[in-house]
């Protein structure tokens, strides 16, 4: 596994990608692509955190990809080190030469830097791509800027994994991820009414900060610890309105045929179509008639795609 390091703990010299690459779609594959050809340096990505609109406006941003995520989707392209700028008040009142001299080139030892076109950094701002290029430029390093990309619905971006996501299109949010969207959290107690009900579920405790789909039931893969066999399963995320409409937003997992002791584990979850919103049934056996139905067009999908997969 690459490292998770701050600036003074990093490898040098560096050859890094710098932006936030939430996501890690096509368009940051290319600048990574770019960072790290043709160099001996230390192959590195380099971003901020927390998000810096958290710092300065108090904005609450959850991620697509929390760090500990991003290493594993960062190792197959040649990444050897994923760099975390602490992001504080202090470092947004530096100007752009300022970050560039003392960060990126003094303690990171940047000996190539690449950057997509809309990359703006420093004290509001005020530096970009260019002004990048000429400062690292006068000190003999070559910024590489790379042109947003594009597909047929617009750019490439963050922003429209996360409308895929918020509407429940997961295979939206996949084509524009390269890969599927999945989530992790670990397996907790619960209430135990759906043992009750006859459909069992694991509870998940996920990271606050991950950005997740929305909320309804989903066909879905479950796996122990993320990896080894992938289990169906289907997903209900969101409130209880039937059981208690007051209750908090929850992740529920039950995995379809299958009997496993999953309390305490970690559960990797990739949610596969969204089946339904969220409903209030007329009682708890309503509420477990659907649960059905959902369960048997949660086997048909599931059994359909991995079918595909293997064809």
């Amino acid at each position: 596994m690459i490292p998770l390091c701050s600036p003074q703990e990093a490898q040098r010299p560096t050859a890094l990608a710098l932006g936030s690459f939430d996501g890690l779609h096509v368009g940051h594959r290319q600048v990574i692509r770019q960072a790290i050809a043709d160099t001996r340096a230390v192959p590195s990505v380099v971003s901020f955190w927390p998000h810096p609109r958290e710092v300065l406006y108090g904005e609450p941003r959850l991620r697509l990809d929390l760090p500990n995520e991003k290493l594993s989707l960062l190792e197959p392209l040649g990444i050897r080190q994923l760099v975390l700028v602490p992001f504080t008040t202090e470092l947004a009142a530096l100007s752009p030469e300022a970050f560039v001299e003392s960060v990126l080139l003094d303690t990171l030892q940047a000996e190539r830097i690449a950057v997509g076109a809309n990359f703006r950094f420093g004290h509001n701002r005020a530096g970009d791509a260019a002004l990048l290029q000429q400062v690292a430029g006068a000190h003999g390093v070559h910024v590489q800027v790379v042109e947003i990309v594009e597909d047929g619905n617009g750019r490439m971006s963050s922003s429209r994994i996360r409308a895929a996501l918020d509407s429940g299109d997961l295979n939206s949010a996949r084509g524009l991820l390269g890969r599927p969207y999945r989530f992790q959290g670990r397996v907790v107690r619960g209430r135990g009414l759906g043992r009750e009900l006859g459909w069992p579920t694991a509870n998940l405790q996920v990271d606050g900060r991950k950005f997740l789909p929305a909320l309804g039931v989903y066909a879905a893969w479950a796996q122990l610890n993320g990896e080894g066999e992938r289990l169906a399963a289907v997903m209900n995320l969101g409130p209880q309105p039937t059981v208690d409409p007051t209750s908090p937003s929850a992740v529920e997992v039950h995995l379809l045929d299958r009997s496993i002791e999953l309390e305490g584990r970690q559960l990797l979850v990739e949610p596969v179509e969204r089946l339904r919103g969220q409903v209030k049934f007329d009682g708890l056996d309503a509420l477990s008639a659907q649960i059905g139905r959902d369960a048997d067009r949660a086997r048909t999908l599931l059994y359909a795609s991995s079918q595909a997969t293997v064809g």
